[in-house]
This record gives structure tokens, C-alpha cells and sequence, in this order.
């Protein structure tokens, strides 16, 4: 890695040229405390993800990182407990030498939330390894604890003058979702965090929204002539934005019960590719632009009633995933069987602009679905006049293109074309890009971009909290619906929902894609 100079708190490389974008940007001096460091996420994508930062070369040499939590732990538990962590979920392969190096910044601080003397503790100890590890005042502090205990830890912060940076210094915060439950909690905590942490310090964590695939939307949008002029209601019939899962709620269904498949997937995650896919042109990527043209769009979208025909929810039941034989929701231990928590959720938003008007969105996510996927399609109307004899397109369906977010990552296109032989038939054929096979770099993973992006103070990835309380602005009434009217539909585990979900679409003569 080529030696680089220390520029306003981060590196800068003297190889590099202000035009030049494809060398990689690298933290300057900084630190991170995780809060709920022993906590699934952080053992699972935090931990691996910042040891996979360190392996790239693109955190500083000094770069400290201090667990806070109940364990009672010394200084070479909590490295045990991360080494454990890197090695079972890294995505680059161990170093040893890149490993001690960044072992050596590793501490924690043994405390509650309420309790006083350990924010003390930790405040000692960040001062002092701002002399002795070279850190400069600068501070991330990721919250991977649930949202009720957001005020505690940032009171905490701000009693102890954790939270209050001096001249050349930063303090941030990272919050993970959920951002709260509706529009007034969700208010409520911005509220809670603004009092302490200025808005341009705040980083809330959307971890699709790091994903190489979502942010290739742009490439796809912006960099190519040849989506853009049919990218609107002219040639686009409808959207489908699908986030489908394979798994059942396993241990989290104590976790799950409240919350729900809409609350979960399509306040944050799917509102947030509707946005990157329906949003204007911004005069650049700066975060201020960005951010702009997502909230822009945000203000123009609302939900579709009536919700009886416009929504559809649903509760897995018992079925076949695969070869294997699954239990229904309400038999998941630890589930109120009287429950009305949502498995699975679909919706229909209008985006109410020139460009997309008259166009529906359909959003849809659920668990013990057909399998695992991600992904966008934007289904194309039909043209308007055909010379073809009937029965020669009875097999073409309309032209699609299909963002796959996940797993198998690309771009596909569908359209018609003649069928060998003697006669005219056409049919159906895709046209696929494959991200594996088109390029030899293995994506980093969500959370690697986003971290680096927070110490980097790159906010274009993170919402804000006009987007968030916006997003729950559009949802509440279909949520506020569904909890006066009736319980959910059932469905059988490994199909692709309830019936529900099928007459939602029905009614515009239109068919859920399966993947």
C-alpha cells in the first residue's frame, strides 16, 4: 500500500489525483466503539467486516476498536472473541500480521447502559488511546442494541462529552435499523438522537443499500442511453420490487412478534430501491444531491387504496421447503399462536410524478417463500401494434428488465425472438449479465462499505431522517388498515404467498413474477 499523508483527518494518497476514482479512499485516524458488541450482528457482519477493511489496507494503522458490554472480559477475551468471530465470517482470507496489527487496538469496557462509572471508564480510555494509538478525536459509535435503549447510550454519550467533538475532531453515530415502528416512534427517536448528534453526524444503516447490486442501479440508470429513455410510464406497464426469503423465523420468533414482514422489509429496504429506481437524475452523486432526488420522490409517493384489493398479507403455515417437511408460524417456538404478526406483506404504491404516472409499484416480501431473492423487475407494456398472425406470440409475455439484487447478482433482460424453423413463432428469451462472470473482483460485503463510508464521512448510502419518517408516512396506513381489519391470510410454507397477493394484481390483469 502506498504511503499516504495525513489531509483534515483522513489519508489522502499521494498517487492519487481528484479525478482519479478508482483508488480506494482510506479511513483516516479514527476509532469505533461497538455497543452490543456480543450481539448476533456484530459477531456475524460488524466484527468480520471491519477486520476485512483492515486486510484491504483501508483502515489507518492505528485503528482502535473498543467493545462495550456485560461480559467480564480482559483485554485477550475480547480479541479471542473477535478472532473467532473473523475466522468464521471473513470474507478475505486470515492474516496473521494483519491480524496482530489490529489486535493491538482492541479493548473493552465492561458496563450497562445505566451504568455511569463505565461510560467514565470508556471515556478515559478513548482519550487515552487518542495519545497512545493516535486516533485524533475522531469517534464512530455503532449502536447494534435495540432502539429502547438508543437514549440511554446517547445520554450517556453526551453527559460524558463523548458526543461533543473538539476543533478538527468528529464524533458519529451509527444506527442500526429498526427506526422505529411508525411515523411518531420513529419521530420520536430522531428527536431523542438530534438533540445530541447533529443530523450530518447521524449514519442509520440500510445494509441493502451497500450492496454492490442496489448501488449498480445508478451505473445501469445514468452511465448507459440505452435504459434511460424507456426508464418512465411511456414504455414501463408496472414494478415489482421482491424480497423473498426461504427461512422461517427459527429462534427469532419472540423477536419477530410486533414487527412484522412490512415494518421489517418495506419501511427500509424496499421504499429505498423504489426510490433509487423512480428518482430523477441528481447533478451528481454528492451526498446533498443524492439524497435530494431520493426524498424528492419519497414526497410523491403514496400508498393505493382501496386497501382490501391493493394489499395482501399473509402467515406461513406448514408445508414442504424443498425435500424438508416445515412447521406453520404459529407452531415456531415462541410464537403466540393468536399472533397477527405479517410472514409476508405486499403492497401497491403510485409514484405521482410525470414520469411515472398511471405506473404501479408492487412491493412484496415474506418468509418460507419459493426461495431465496432480491430482486427489481420492471415489467414493459406491450407494443402497440403487432403484424403477427394469431397464435404465432401466444407464448411471448411482455418485455422485462430485471435488477437481481440477490443471490445471483446481475442484470437480466427478456423479449421475444422467432423460433427456429419454417414457420413465425416467438417466444420468450432472456439475455443475462452475470456479476461473477464478468468481472474477477469479489464484492465486498455490505457492511465493509458502509463502515469505510462512515469514517470516510460519505453519507450518499445512509437515509436520512426526512426519508425515514417519510417511509413510515407512506406505510402507516396500510398498517393502521391491517390492524383494524381482520388476521392474516395463511399460506403454505415453500409457495409464493397467500391467494390475496395474486387477486392484488389480478385486478389489473397483471401476474407476480417468479423468480
Amino acid at each position: 500500500m502506498t504511503s499516504a499523508q495525513a489531509d483534515g483527518g483522513q489519508w489522502v494518497n499521494p498517487l492519487r489525483t481528484p479525478d482519479d476514482k478508482r483508488l480506494p479512499r482510506i479511513a483516516g485516524p479514527s476509532g469505533m466503539v461497538i455497543f452490543g458488541v456480543t450481539g448476533d450482528l456484530a459477531k456475524r457482519k460488524l466484527l468480520p467486516a471491519v477486520y476485512d477493511l483492515a486486510n484491504r489496507g483501508l483502515l489507518p494503522a492505528g485503528f482502535t476498536l473498543v467493545g462495550f458490554g456485560r461480559r467480564d472480559w480482559s483485554k485477550q477475551d475480547f480479541e479471542d472473541y473477535v478472532r473467532t468471530s473473523v475466522e468464521n465470517g471473513s470474507r478475505t482470507r486470515f492474516n496473521e500480521n494483519v491480524w496482530n496489527r489490529l489486535a493491538e487496538g482492541m479493548h473493552f469496557v465492561k458496563g450497562a447502559f445505566d451504568d455511569d462509572e463505565a461510560f467514565e471508564r470508556l471515556a478515559s480510555l478513548m482519550s487515552e488511546m487518542d495519545t497512545t494509538r493516535g486516533t485524533a478525536g475522531n469517534w464512530a459509535f455503532y449502536l447494534s442494541v435495540p432502539p429502547e435503549h438508543f437514549s440511554s447510550v446517547v445520554h450517556q454519550l453526551d453527559r460524558c462529552g463523548m458526543a461533543a467533538p473538539r476543533e478538527r475532531q468528529w464524533r458519529r453515530i451509527i444506527i442500526e435499523k429498526p427506526f422505529g415502528h411508525d411515523l411518531a416512534s420513529a419521530h420520536e427517536l430522531n428527536e431523542v438522537v438530534n438533540q445530541v448528534f447533529p443530523e450530518h453526524a447521524v449514519f442509520r444503516i440500510d445494509h441493502y443499500l451497500g450492496k454492490e447490486t442496489v448501488q449498480n442501479i445508478m451505473a445501469l440508470r445514468f452511465a448507459n442511453q440505452l435504459f434511460e429513455p424507456i426508464w418512465n410510464a411511456n414504455y414501463i406497464d408496472h414494478v415489482q420490487i421482491t424480497m423473498a426469503e426461504d427461512i422461517g423465523l427459527g429462534g427469532r420468533a419472540g423477536y419477530y412478534d410486533g414487527i412484522g414482514a412490512a415494518r421489517d422489509v418495506i419501511q427500509n429496504h424496499l421504499i429505498q430501491l423504489l426510490a433509487l429506481v423512480a428518482m430523477e437524475e441528481p447533478a451528481s452523486f454528492s451526498p446533498r444531491q443524492l439524497k435530494a432526488e431520493k426524498l424528492k420522490v419519497l414526497r410523491a409517493t403514496s400508498p393505493v387504496e382501496p386497501f382490501d384489493q391493493t394489499t395482501a398479507r399473509g402467515q406461513y403455515a406448514a408445508g414442504w421447503q424443498g425435500s424438508e417437511r416445515v412447521v406453520g408460524l404459529r407452531e415456531e417456538q415462541g410464537f403466540d399462536p393468536n399472533s397477527l404478526t405479517e410472514t409476508y406483506a405486499a403492497c401497491t404504491l403510485r409514484v405521482n410524478t410525470r414520469r411515472w404516472a398511471g405506473v404501479p409499484f408492487y412491493l412484496r416480501t415474506g418468509k418460507r417463500l419459493g426461495r431465496r431473492v432480491t430482486e427489481i423487475a420492471l415489467v414493459l407494456k406491450r407494443p402497440p401494434y403487432q403484424p403477427f398472425q394469431e397464435g404465432q406470440t401466444d407464448l411471448l409475455t411482455n418485455n422485462a428488465v430485471v435488477l437481481r439484487i440477490q443471490p445471483d447478482e446481475g442484470v437480466l433482460m427478456r423479449f421475444g425472438s422467432k423460433v427456429p424453423g419454417s414457420t413465425m413463432e416467438v417466444r420468450d428469451v432472456n439475455m443475462d449479465f452475470s456479476y461473477t462472470e464478468a468481472f474477477t473482483e469479489q464484492s465486498p460485503e455490505a457492511y465493509e462499505r458502509l463502515i469505510l463510508d462512515a469514517l470516510l464521512d460519505e453519507s450518499s448510502l445512509f437515509p436520512t431522517n426526512q426519508e425515514v419518517e417519510r417511509s413510515w408516512e407512506i406505510l402507516d396506513p396500510i398498517l393502521n388498515y391491517w390492524s383494524q381489519h381482520g388476521r392474516p391470510d395463511e399460506y403454505p410454507a415453500g409457495t409464493w404467498g397467500p391467494d390475496s397477493a395474486n387477486r392484488m394484481l389480478e385486478a389489473n390483469r397483471h401476474v407476480w413474477r417468479r423468480p
